[in-house]
C-alpha cells in the first residue's frame, strides 16, 4: 500500500476522499483498481454527453473532453489529500486506469478487421500505400525534429514528440523505450486526433483529395488514428477502409523507423 500524507487543514476533505476511494483515512491505496476505472469512464462519458448536447462541436470530443477533465479532477483529488498530482496518479488513479489501458491494445488490433475486409484494395494499391507512408513518416519526423528543436524542446520532449504518427497504445511504450515521456505522448496524439477531426473536411479539400478516396483516408487515418478513421468513415466506405488500414501500417512503421531515427538524431 502506498499512502499519501494528508496535511491537516485537508483532514475532513482527505477522510471524505479516503471513504470515496475505498481506501484508509490516511490515503490512497496501490491496490484499488476501483478509482482508475470508475474516473476514466465517468470524464469520458460526459465527453460523450457534450459531444452530443454540443452537436458534434469539436472541442467536446469524448476522449479530449476525459483527457482535460481527468487531468483537473485528480489535480483537484491531489490538492484535497495534500500531495503532488504526479504522486496521487501513480498511487490512485494507475492501478485502474493501467487496465483501461491494457484494453487499448486488443482495440488496435481490431483495425485488421477493415482491413482483411477491403484486401482488394490493399493488394491493388499495396506498393503506393506503403511507400506514401512511409515517405510522409520521414517527413513528419524531420519537421517534428526540428520544430521542437525550434521551440528548445530537451532530448526527452523531442522523444515525446516523435512518435505521436501511431495510435496512441503504440506510441506511448515506443515512446518510453527512446527516453520520453509516455503521456506527452498520449497528449499529442490525442491531440491530433482533435484537429484532424476539427480540420479534416477542410484539409481534404485544401490538398485537393476530396476525390481521391484512397488518399484521403490514408490521410485522416495516420493524422487522426481513431478519431480520424471515424471521420474518414464519414466521407465513405473506402475512405473509412484506408483510414483503418493506414492506423495499423503506420503503427507498424512507427514501431521500426522512430526508434532507428532517435539513435541516428542522438536522442537515447
Amino acid at each position: 500500500m502506498i499512502s499519501l500524507a494528508v496535511t491537516p487543514h485537508m483532514a475532513v476533505w482527505g477522510k471524505w476522499l479516503s471513504d470515496a476511494l475505498g481506501t484508509t483515512a490516511t490515503g490512497a491505496s496501490a491496490g484499488n483498481a476501483i478509482f482508475g476505472i470508475f474516473l476514466s469512464l465517468v470524464v469520458y462519458l460526459i465527453g460523450q454527453w457534450l459531444f452530443k448536447i454540443g452537436k458534434g462541436f469539436f472541442l467536446f470530443q469524448p476522449l479530449f473532453v476525459g483527457m482535460v477533465l481527468g487531468i483537473f479532477i485528480l489535480f483537484l483529488l491531489a490538492k484535497a489529500f495534500g500531495t503532488t498530482t504526479a504522486v496521487f496518479y501513480k498511487s490512485a488513479y494507475l492501478p485502474g486506469g493501467n487496465i483501461i489501458f491494457w484494453f487499448l491494445n486488443p482495440a488496435t488490433i481490431a483495425f485488421a478487421i477493415p482491413l482483411y475486409r477491403r484486401n482488394d484494395i490493399v493488394k491493388r494499391f499495396w506498393p503506393v500505400i506503403l511507400l506514401s507512408l512511409i515517405v510522409g513518416l520521414f517527413i513528419s519526423l524531420v519537421i517534428i525534429y526540428w520544430v521542437a528543436k525550434l521551440f528548445g524542446l530537451n532530448n526527452a520532449g523531442i522523444a515525446s514528440m516523435l512518435p505521436q504518427a501511431a495510435t496512441t497504445a503504440i506510441a506511448m511504450p515506443i515512446s518510453t523505450a527512446i527516453g520520453g515521456n509516455a503521456a506527452i505522448t498520449a497528449m499529442a496524439c490525442i491531440l491530433n486526433a482533435v484537429i484532424i477531426y476539427a480540420l479534416g473536411d477542410w484539409l481534404v479539400k485544401f490538398f485537393r483529395i476530396n476525390h481521391d478516396p484512397i488518399g484521403a483516408g490514408l490521410g485522416l487515418g495516420t493524422a487522426g488514428h481513431t478519431v480520424g478513421s471515424a471521420k474518414a468513415l464519414q466521407l465513405g466506405s473506402i475512405q473509412g477502409s484506408m483510414a483503418s488500414i493506414a492506423v495499423v501500417i503506420i503503427s507498424i512503421v512507427v514501431d521500426l523507423v522512430v526508434p532507428a531515427f532517435a539513435s541516428f538524431m542522438g536522442l537515447h
